[in-house]
Order: C-alpha cells, then sequence, then structure tokens
C-alpha cells in the first residue's frame, strides 16, 4: 500500500540552493501523487542542535549525573519532552517515508541535522533495548537521505582519495536509520552539483524527479536481520548464519563483512 504521509527534514541555509530545488521537487511530485507532504526547513526554524537538559520541561531526575538519554526516555513517558521535539516526533510518528535532503558536511549530515536526531530520536520513542534494527520501532515507515556532495563521484570510490561511499554511508544508514527500524531506502546522491553546468543540475533533477514517482515502492537496503544474531554471546552472529557465508566472494553487509571483500554498492542499491 502506497505511503501517504511524507516529511522531509530538510537543512540547508539558502532557498536559492540545488538543495532546496531538490526539497521543492520531492514536495511538488509526491503532493502531485495524493501524499501529505511536511516539511520541517530547520534553519527556518532555527532549531535547537544541542542536547541538554532544557529538553524537559520541570526537574530532572538526577541533576547531578545528567544523563541524555535516560532522562528524555522518562521525560517522553511522562510528557515532560520540550514543545519542539513534542512537534517532530508528531511530525515522525504520522510518516510513512521520511527523506533527509541536506548537503554533505565532513562525510555526514550538518550540525543542525545531527541535533535534529540526537533530540528527536529519543530512547523509547524511537529505540529500545527490545527494539532495534529489523525489529525496530519505526520498522513500517521507510527513510533515505538526499543529499548533495562538494566531491566528485571518482573521489568517493572504492579507489578514490575519500574512499568507498558505502562506508560513509553505513554509520548514518546502519547506525542511525536502519537502527530504529526503518526500512532504509537508497540513497539519493547528487555528485558536485556546485562543480558542473547548469543544464547538467538539470538533469540531476529530472531524475530525481523521475526516481520519486515510484519511491515510494522501492525495495529497501539490504541489512543482516537482528535474528541473526545471539543476544547471549554479546549480539555476535550466530554460527550457522557464519558458516553458511563464510565461503562466500563478499561479505554480508559494508559493515558486517566477516573478514571478506565488501558487496559492492550495499548501501546504495537494493537488491545487492
Amino acid at each position: 500500500m502506497a505511503a501517504k504521509r511524507v516529511l522531509i527534514v530538510y537543512a540547508h541555509q539558502s532557498s536559492g540552493s540545488f538543495n532546496a530545488a531538490a526539497k521543492d521537487a520531492a514536495e511538488e511530485v509526491l503532493a502531485a501523487q495524493g501524499c501529505t507532504v511536511q516539511v520541517s526547513d530547520l534553519y527556518v526554524m532555527k532549531f535547537k542542535a544541542t542536547a541538554t537538559a532544557e529538553d524537559i520541561t520541570g526537574e530532572v531526575k538526577n541533576a547531578d549525573h545528567f544523563r541524555y538519554a535516560e532522562e528524555t526516555n522518562l521525560a517522553w513517558e511522562e510528557g515532560k519532552l520540550c514543545a519542539d521535539i513534542t512537534e517532530e516526533q508528531r511530525k515522525l510518528t504520522e510518516a510513512d517515508l521520511i527523506i533527509f535532503q541536506f548537503p554533505m558536511y565532513w562525510f555526514t549530515v550538518p550540525a543542525i541535522m545531527k541535533g535534529w536526531i540526537d533530540r528527536v530520536l529519543t530512547l523509547g520513542f524511537a529505540y529500545s533495548q527490545e527494539k532495534r534494527y529489523s525489529q525496530g520501532i519505526f520498522k513500517d515507515k521507510k527513510a533515505m537521505l538526499s543529499f548533495t556532495t562538494g566531491s566528485h563521484e571518482s573521489m568517493f570510490s572504492s579507489n578514490g582519495i575519500n574512499g568507498d561511499m558505502n562506508v560513509t554511508l553505513w554509520p548514518l544508514q546502519n547506525g542511525i536509520l536502519h537502527y530504529c527500524g526503518f526500512q532504509v531506502l537508497a540513497p539519493q546522491i547528487f555528485w558536485a552539483p556546485s562543480d558542473i553546468p547548469s543544464e547538467v543540475r538539470g538533469t540531476m533533477l529530472e531524475g530525481w524527479r523521475t526516481r520519486l514517482q515510484g519511491v515510494l515502492g522501492e525495495k529497501p537496503l539490504y541489512f543482516t536481520p537482528l535474528d541473526c544474531f545471539d543476544r547471549e554471546k554479546g549480539y555476535q552472529l550466530k554460527p550457522e548464519v557464519h558458516e553458511k557465508h563464510a565461503t562466500k566472494e563478499f561479505g554480508l553487509t559494508v559493515g558486517i563483512h566477516l573478514g571478506l571483500a565488501l558487496p559492492p554498492n550495499n548501501q546504495m542499491k537494493a537488491g545487492v
């Protein structure tokens, strides 16, 4: 069944940017398909990026040794999270698809978007010890990264100076999105738009518009299911799973590679 509610978490300072054009394209194409699209424009919102005790209304449980995850979990249970976090959690709860639109800064998301992740994806609301990865809280939702780079694609290859983009994406896509249970769609990467002719940028946007026509029905990237790991042994891969793959050419995923070659495009294309 097609998703009907989309949340775009957007982080760019300029309405004249390529990121703004990509965000606008997503909003337009998805709305034309009947989706309800909400945009959290983090810079316009002046979204607070720091995770502090101010995120909790009223007294904290342990002011002498403040632990953000534990305190915000309790505040979430008691309805004491501050208004901006509560509002973003409401948007996320309603959404079937979340698109993160941003320029890649230092091989990751901008600080304001990392602040959204740190503050909105609180313990209890977004994950717990029992509910994470393939059994995560958001396992019925899809999420994806859509971003621009400053470097050309060749620089993010397996023999390029920046290293393999699949490796760069692992902490974001596995360690944040999949950790919370999201079905992670292949990223939309706009390679070095500031360094190419305007007609090529136009072609990039048209490609994005075309993809958006069918994005709601896309298959997610592959991640090793949680039940392949033994909780009693420190979440190590179960011996039978390890043995089954030990003689194969490639590892299971970029991160769980078993000392084998990394599976090509594991974090960039579905079905590999």
